[in-house]
């Protein structure tokens, strides 16, 4: 923490080192020098430098444990009016130990604040500070603050909602895979009430929830925790809008690492990322069934990937027509299988619920798939922050005749997900806020110190093409995949060489050669009782996913719903217990 106030040369001294063009003379926004946002992100980066953050205890309402220090930082709303509205983004931090975890008596230099985003749009990152105190993360939390923020519109900061937490969906609902002309109508009427929802509740200011902002609220971040330059991690949707922070102040960067990155091309963002996810998830769909029928002695749902989809296909009939405790109907498990799709320490735990379900035992499916109703007001809000910030930030069909053409052709080959996610995104179709023309992600060379992006070859969330993309227009950025593995979000997971990647990149600044490749982690270990499930699910419930992603619920599904374009940190589900 810096001083609140700076007085004198120094003092001005320091803000200009903070707020100004760094050595060089780069000039901090290319291209968008004159703008009237970039002009405003300077008045806002120098106020904030001179405010500075002030660190305490946290608010009793964030639930946080008492090694966690936060406080707020003031960003304009419009950034081209810095004068106007100002909210409030809230920050934790947990400083830096100093302590090398290798040995006791050697002191660890401390090498300024680590901001971490675990992506969404929606998610939370201020349970990240803790992840230092884990085993993966120790040497990282010796050198640096660990710090993490809730970006606008999430929790407490200028929290957005599109209807009424208090009214959540109530389960059990459908999924069909082959939605009728009926179904299609009733959810094409709930997108619609959703967007008039989202434009009622937050009148005009809901245009300013977008990535671009998120990218400039980063930088007078930076300057309000005293840094001159920023060390960043983002994962999922936090590699786009750091890949945007990257154009937009390539000088002010420090070192940054991508986790499993979103594809940033402008003509992907955001329609055709989805399309691409959509396909993603029935390859990484086949992998959990082809895992399962490995271990059919385990599970009895197939010997071979097709005969476990005919069970899973089974269990979807049977809760069509008898919801296991009349909470679980065919959308709730379909969103408790679509989290196996993003970790796969999730593969035991589903396989034997939907083994014991068949079995005659509804039990662990209700545990693990089954609504959470405590943490409604969470997942509207991180719905309603992931709709604003998509629907703002590019065009999207406004004609549902594009939507239904591209889908239904893309079902035929894909049914896993791609209908729920058709109506995860169908408000931004029926959108009233004026939509912005994404930013053409690219560096020169020069421009950017080395980055560092990270990517499982078989990530479904956000598919391996991006990190390559973004490789391709960040120079000299360094693309380090885990072969074979589809985990979405893996630094400080469970892949010791991914890890020492990322410590060498953020302890020493080392970087490999353009490219480096890790062998898979080790796959899962079948599991024949149900030991860990409350160990899962205390994972994924309201509070403890702040620590890594916000859950994502499928709207109308009230159910247990998964991450859409957001990713914990590798061991981040252990926090709350480390803590």
């Amino acid at each position: 923490m810096r001083a609140a106030v700076l007085h004198g040369t120094a003092g001005s001294l320091l803000l200009t080192g903070l707020v100004a063009v760094p050595a060089g003379g780069a000039p901090a926004w290319p291209g968008q020098g004159g703008s009237a946002e970039a002009r405003g992100t300077a008045v806002a980066a120098q106020r904030a430098a001179a405010a500075g953050i002030r660190f305490g205890t946290c608010a009793k309402v964030e639930h946080l444990p008492s090694n966690l220090q936060c406080g707020t930082v003031t960003v304009p709303l419009d950034y081209a009016l810095p004068d106007g509205k100002r909210i409030r983004l809230t920050v934790s931090r947990v400083r830096a130990t100093g302590k090398d975890p290798r040995n006791a008596k050697h002191k660890v230099p401390r090498q300024g604040a680590l901001v971490y985003n675990p992506g969404g749009p929606g998610a939370s990152g201020m349970y990240f500070p803790l992840i230092g105190f884990l085993p993966p993360w120790k040497r990282i939390g010796a050198a640096y603050d660990l710090v993490g923020y809730a970006p606008r519109g999430v929790d407490r900061s200028a929290p957005l909602s599109c209807r009424d937490p208090r009214r959540p969906p109530k389960a059990p609902t459908q999924s069909p895979a082959v939605p009728s002309e009926a179904y299609k109508k009733a959810r094409i009427a709930e997108a619609k009430a959703y967007a008039r929802g989202c434009a009622r509740r937050s009148g005009p200011a809901l245009r300013h929830y977008t990535s671009l902002n998120n990218a400039r609220d980063l930088d007078v971040l930076r300057a309000a925790l005293g840094e001159r330059k920023l060390t960043f991690m983002g994962a999922s949707y936090g590699t786009y809008f750091g890949s945007l922070y990257a154009t937009l102040f390539p000088s002010h960067v420090r070192r940054m690492v991508f986790d499993s990155a979103v594809n940033p091309a402008p003509e992907k963002v955001w329609y055709q990322n989805n399309l691409d996810q959509s396909a993603a998830f029935e390859v990484r769909w086949a992998d959990f069934r082809a895992w399962i029928a490995r271990h059919d002695k385990v599970y009895e749902l197939g010997r071979t990937p097709e005969e476990v989809r005919r069970s899973y296909e089974k269990a979807r009939a049977r809760l069509a027509v008898s919801p296991a405790g009349g909470k679980v109907g065919p959308a709730q498990l379909q969103g408790a299988f679509l989290q196996a799709g993003y970790y796969d320490d999730y593969w035991p735990q589903r396989a034997l619920a939907l083994s014991a379900y068949l079995k005659g035992d509804p039990k662990p499916l209700i545990q693990v798939a089954g609504p959470h109703p405590e943490a409604a007001a969470e997942q509207e809000n991180g719905n309603a922050v992931y709709t604003a910030v998509e629907c703002n930030d590019a065009s999207w069909p406004t004609d549902w005749r594009t939507w239904d053409r591209d889908n239904t052709r893309l079902a035929r080959v894909a049914p896993f997900e791609t209908w729920d996610n058709v109506w995860m995104n169908l408000p931004c179709a029926y959108w009233s806020a004026p939509r912005q023309k994404p930013l053409d992600v690219r560096t020169l060379p020069g421009e950017l110190p080395p980055t560092l992006i990270l990517a499982a070859e078989r990530d479904a969330a956000t598919p391996y093409e991006g990190a390559k993309e973004l490789q391709r227009r960040l120079w000299g950025s360094v693309l380090v995949t885990e072969n074979g593995a589809g985990t979405h979000g893996i630094a400080g997971g469970p892949n010791k060489c991914v890890n020492g990647y990322l410590d060498a990149y953020l302890l020493e600044g080392r970087l490999p050669d353009r490219s480096a490749a890790c062998a898979p982690h080790r796959e899962p270990t079948a599991q024949a009782s149900d030991d860990r499930a409350r160990g899962h699910r205390g994972a994924k419930g309201p509070k403890t996913a702040k620590s890594a992603a916000s859950a994502r619920s499928t709207r109308s599904t009230g159910g247990a719903g998964a991450s859409k374009n957001s990713a914990r940190p590798g061991a981040a589900r252990t926090v709350r217990q480390a803590s």
